[in-house]
């Protein structure tokens, strides 16, 4: 029973052992049988925490635009221990967090409409969803904004990105 629940769980897509133990123990198995189940699975392959985090965050990263932190916060509700976790977000830099926040503030800044400030509120907060640092974030639509228009760049031309991070990282 416990590895017909672990065979279709994988069918779907592939799983962490915890997602797995997860299934296995709403579906009241017993520990014992858990332990034996993922221990043999692991040993033939079929379960790698390592190997599931790398093309989760290489999915999510490059399908989602999301940045290391969301990534390591949906790695960690799936059970993924942290050291594995953290070597599978070291493939995500600083240059390509920075390239992927732009790609998503250029193709969100087609469709804007609004004031600049408005506009630049609205970007801002949409990375800020998706993880990114308030620093990146900030810098990405500043840039953007600058290269949009002339009443859009005036305003970016005003904005402080320094100042603004600052405001945004410091806890009341």
């Amino acid at each position: 029973m416990a590895r017909e629940i672990c065979i279709r769980q994988l069918a779907v897509r592939p799983r962490t052992r915890a997602e797995l133990a997860k299934a296995l123990t709403k579906r009241e198995i017993a520990p014992e049988v858990i332990a034996e189940v993922l221990d043999r699975y692991d040993e033939v392959g079929l379960i790698d925490d390592a190997a599931f985090a790398r093309a989760w965050v290489t999915s999510r990263h490059h399908g989602k635009g999301l940045a290391r932190r969301a990534l390591a916060n949906e790695l960690r509700q799936r059970g993924v221990d942290a050291e594995i976790a953290s070597e599978a977000l070291e493939t995500v830099d600083d240059d390509a967090e920075a390239t992927a926040a732009r790609a998503l503030v250029d193709r969100k800044l087609r469709s804007a409409r609004g004031t600049p400030e408005q506009v630049f509120r609205r970007l801002v907060g949409m990375l800020a969803r998706k993880g990114y640092p308030a620093g990146v974030a900030i810098s990405a639509v500043k840039d953007a904004l600058a290269a949009r228009d002339e009443e859009a760049a005036e305003f970016a031309d005003n904005l402080d990105a320094e100042a603004l991070t600052a405001a945004e990282t410091t806890p009341d």
